[in-house]
């Protein structure tokens, strides 16, 4: 009868549910391993999409709104058309209907944020203001005038009211009415009632009246930061040499009062800008907005959009190469976490197998049976099928759930495979290994010790082969680095790593046991030599399966503790490159001096340890070449002695404080050649001989007395390190406060008392900021997680490898305490039997993962999954991944420990039953 039709004679109990009922605890502990390996299955792909799309957003958020905006452009109506016709095309109407009708073609995944959004008239070139009362630098200022839709919506009237068009405007206007924010009305003196007037309208200027001062609403959105002369106005510059600097400023007419640009000579054009949307953009939706834009940007997107805005309309934006920052910074990231999410989905196979394996050695007489009385192979896997698939679907099903709920925002069909791939592999692991085993009946099993085991060459064939495998994906890794996205082999370097040294540990396993079993055998006590002898009468399979999962989960868990101890060091010395110590203090761009005490004031901020007052002159020149060139250079005048303390202290290009002091009797003013520390290439450049320094510190002579290459004044720059009594200007620009407890707010409260315009910069902030991407984030916990799940995984395979022998232990312990054995013995025969596996897994573990990390250091490259952006920060030099100890140590410690703990625990148990019971409920050898 077919085991799937589920029926049975009368009287005869179904299969599956007396199965269950037998051993209900082995069923739900299987369960329960089947839903947390379907659960990480899900929840890894889903996690991964969750960062990458949340990464993708906010990149396209925190970019300036001037790069991400996409702005549809026309130039003003031709000349050719009737003055009416041109003037009503740049009414509020008119640019309303072209603005609905481009929302609607906008190509998918491509989508408009209406509330940023914004369109209308503006001349592209600046204009002259007449006034005499304006503010000038070199030049008068320029306005550039806009007509834009939805002033009242993003902004708030502070003074006045907001500008209307009064009456009909029309290209020959020559007064309208304009608002302005706060900010340039405060750069340029203005003020509700001041009339400007505007050069470029013919004979006579246009009459702009300001009628009203506005605080924007958002002043970092779309609206206002698309183009930020809106908003705040800047400092411009001509071309001619040398240029002539001038307030750019703009100003904000009324809508309906965008005809009179059409009367200037500053060449308006009509606009339509629209923000991103980000809600609803994912990581895979990358590709497509990228060719998206492209089309917008010269191909059939863009006719389509010329079609409502006129032929000759235009598309810009640098939204891709945001995407392409993204996609560049991804690309780096996703084959290092591919390597780790394939060494944790190894372990978990590994562990499963062994699951199903202990299943199938606790069953292997009751099948044997089977076999014997006439039972089919196809009929025994069905039975065994069904029973597995009774616990594994609705376990890995509720792994599934579990991870969608616990993880959105992300892709289900990926999920959905692996969870689909943990419980295939679940329910398939007992039936298959039975068919195995079962293949023929037989009358009693065959020996399968490793006393006797005999590689053949079908095994030596396929040991090889991993080998090659293994040497191949390392030297792939080591040339190329992790950089090949979907390239399996070297994601999956580490785990065939940990396999070829299992396959050699399992080879090697038998000769230290023989070896300390003759010594065993000679000496009065059969403890040891029993040990030892059980040791190696343990099965082939019962040895490899349980040494392999240990060795990959050991491998996995030191490698993501390696690169986890990587990152954490280069964010380390990010941050050390960015402050130089453990605060900066310094005026604004460090040029001015501070005031004074403001050294006592820190001084005495709690956690500080010590001050470092330095002066930092960016501007320095030197004369280079025979033409008389001049080269810029960074010069730092420091008091060597607390100076060359903090440089030994950060460990930025330590050097004796006596470089610094003259040699000789010279005196200790200026005038002399000063010794110098500077970088390699400016050294280079100045030689050995004594070379002059121009600077607003002073002018001075030096002569190169050492070179390296960081020092804590400027870690990122060429640099020239003097002592500062030499300079005829020395007072300090910047302090460098360290001190292992600092409190920053605290120090930030004490300096705002001491001066103005003090800025604090913590090296613990800056450590902080480093984390907080996305992209490098999400990375990290997956990591984080590989960790812990490989050392999890480590346990539970020691465990399962416990239990599989846990029944043939507490039998022999119940013989040998008929024999006269006692308890105390027994505690001991049981701790050295499960020591030999556990030392030789941590063992092989803590070399296969130092080898792995050593092996692949080089093709590991974590300066992209370390640090957020490369874009202001000092390159960090050596950011790759390092041999973790506490990674290395304690998994294994705990491997051994733990194994000592299961044996000592059971040994206590089978001490508290009688040997009958114990020889009645045994039946192993």
């Amino acid at each position: 009868m077919a085991w799937w039709r589920q029926r049975t004679e009368r009287g005869v109990a179904p299969w599956v549910r007396t199965r269950l009922r037998t051993a209900p605890g082995a069923a739900v502990a299987f369960g329960v391993l089947v839903l947390v390996t379907a659960f990480l299955a899900a929840a890894l792909p889903r996690a991964l999409d969750a960062y990458e799309t949340k990464g993708l957003r906010q990149e396209i958020a925190g970019a300036p709104p001037a790069a991400t905006s996409v702005e549809l452009s026309a130039p003003q109506p031709g000349l050719e058309i009737a003055q009416s016709t041109r003037e009503k095309a740049v009414r509020p109407p008119a640019l309303a209907a072209v603005r609905r009708a481009a929302l609607a073609r906008l190509p998918a995944p491509l989508r408009a944020d209406t509330t940023e959004s914004a369109y209308g008239v503006r001349t592209s070139k600046s204009l002259v203001g007449l006034n005499h009362w304006l503010p000038v630098i070199d030049a008068p200022p320029r306005f550039t005038l806009v007509a834009q839709s939805g002033l009242a919506a993003h902004s708030t009237v502070r003074g006045g009211r907001l500008p209307i068009a009064a009456g009909e405007v029309t290209a020959d206007t020559r007064k309208v009415e304009a608002a302005v924010t706060e900010a340039t009305a405060r750069t340029l003196r203005l003020r509700v009632g001041s009339v400007i007037d505007v050069d470029g309208f013919g004979g006579a200027p246009l009459v702009v009246r300001i009628t009203g001062i506005v605080e924007p609403r958002h002043p970092q959105g779309g609206y206002w930061s698309a183009e930020p002369v809106l908003r705040t106005p800047g400092v411009a510059a001509d071309a001619p040499v040398p240029p002539q600097f001038y307030w750019d400023a703009g100003l904000l007419l009324a809508p309906g009062a965008a005809p009179v640009l059409l009367g200037s000579q500053g060449q308006p054009e009509l606009y339509w800008r629209f923000a991103p949307a980000t809600d609803r953009l994912t990581a895979q939706d990358v590709s497509g907005l990228v060719s998206r834009i492209a089309s917008l940007e010269g191909g059939p997107e863009l006719l389509r959009m010329r079609e409502v805005a006129g032929g000759t309309a235009a598309v810009a934006t640098d939204l891709e190469t945001v995407v392409g920052s993204y996609t560049t910074t991804r690309a780096a990231i996703t084959p290092v976490v591919a390597v780790g999410a394939f060494g944790i989905g190894a372990v978990a196979a590994v562990v499963l197998v062994m699951a199903g394996g202990l299943v199938a050695v606790r069953r292997a007489a009751e099948l044997a049976l089977l076999r014997a009385r006439g039972g089919s192979l196809r009929g025994i896997a069905g039975r065994l099928l069904a029973e597995t698939a009774v616990v594994a679907v609705p376990a890995a099903a509720a792994g599934l759930l579990l991870a969608v709920l616990t993880v959105d925002e992300a892709r289900l069909l990926p999920a959905v495979l692996g969870a689909s791939a943990v419980a295939l592999l679940a329910c398939a692991v007992l039936p298959v290994r039975a068919v195995v085993a079962h293949r023929r009946p037989r009358a009693h099993a065959e020996r399968d010790d490793l006393a006797h085991a005999r590689p053949g060459r079908r095994r030596t064939v396929a040991e090889l082969t991993v080998l090659v495998l293994a040497v191949g994906s390392v030297v792939a890794l080591r040339r190329r680095g992790a950089s090949s996205t979907g390239d399996l082999l070297v994601s999956a370097a580490p785990v065939l790593v940990g396999l070829i040294a299992a396959l050699v540990l399992v080879r090697l396993y038998p000769l230290p046991l023989r070896w300390a079993a003759r010594p065993a055998a000679r000496g009065r006590g059969v403890v040891g030599f029993l040990s030892l002898a059980r040791a190696g009468r343990s099965s082939t399979v019962g040895v490899a399966l349980p040494l392999l999962a240990l060795l990959l989960a050991l491998t996995t868990a030191a490698f993501g503790g390696s690169v986890l101890a990587g990152v954490s060091d280069a964010r380390d010395r990010a941050a050390l490159l960015a402050t130089g110590a453990d605060a900066r203090i310094a005026g604004p761009g460090e040029v001015t001096p501070l005031p004074a005490g403001v050294a006592g004031v820190v001084r005495k901020v709690a956690g500080v340890r010590a001050v470092t007052a330095v002066r930092i002159e960016r501007t320095a020149e030197f004369t280079s070449g025979g033409a008389g060139a001049k080269e810029g250079l960074t010069l730092i005048g420091v008091e060597p002695a607390s100076y060359a303390r903090l440089a030994r202290q950060t460990g930025l290009g330590a050097f004796p404080a006596d470089v610094l002091k003259p040699k000789g009797a010279q005196g200790a003013g200026t005038g002399r050649v000063l010794n110098a520390v500077a970088s390699p290439g400016l050294a280079e450049r100045l030689g050995r001989a004594p070379r002059r320094i121009t600077s607003l510190a002073g002018d001075i002579t030096v002569r190169i007395a050492a070179v390296r290459s960081r020092t804590p004044a400027a870690p990122g720059a060429d640099f020239l390190l003097v002592d500062a009594a030499g300079l005829t200007h020395s007072d300090p620009t910047t302090l460098l406060a360290t001190g292992a407890a600092l409190d920053a707010p605290a120090l930030r409260t004490a300096v705002r008392g001491a001066g103005k315009g003090l800025t604090v910069t913590s090296r613990d902030e800056e450590r902080a900021a480093l984390s907080d991407a996305p992209l490098q984030a999400g990375a990290e916990r997956i990591y984080t997680t590989a960790a812990l799940a490989g050392a999890g995984y480590a346990v539970l395979a020691l465990l399962l490898s416990l239990l599989q022998s846990a029944p043939e232990r507490a039998a022999l312990l119940a013989r040998l305490h008929t024999m006269g054995l006692t308890s105390r013995q027994g505690r001991r025969l049981l701790s050295l039997d499960a020591l030999p596996q556990a030392l030789l897994a941590a063992s092989g573990g803590m070399l296969a993962s130092w080898a792995t990390v050593r092996l692949l250091a080089p093709g590991i490259d974590l300066e992209r999954l370390a640090l957020a952006t490369a874009a202001g920060r000092v390159p960090v030099i050596g950011a790759s991944l390092r041999t973790d100890v506490w990674s290395l140590l304690l998994p294994a410690a705990g491997t051994v420990l733990l194994a000592w703990a299961v044996a000592v625990a059971q040994a206590w148990w089978a001490g508290r039953r009688t040997s009958i019971t114990e020889l009645r409920t045994g039946g192993m050898r």
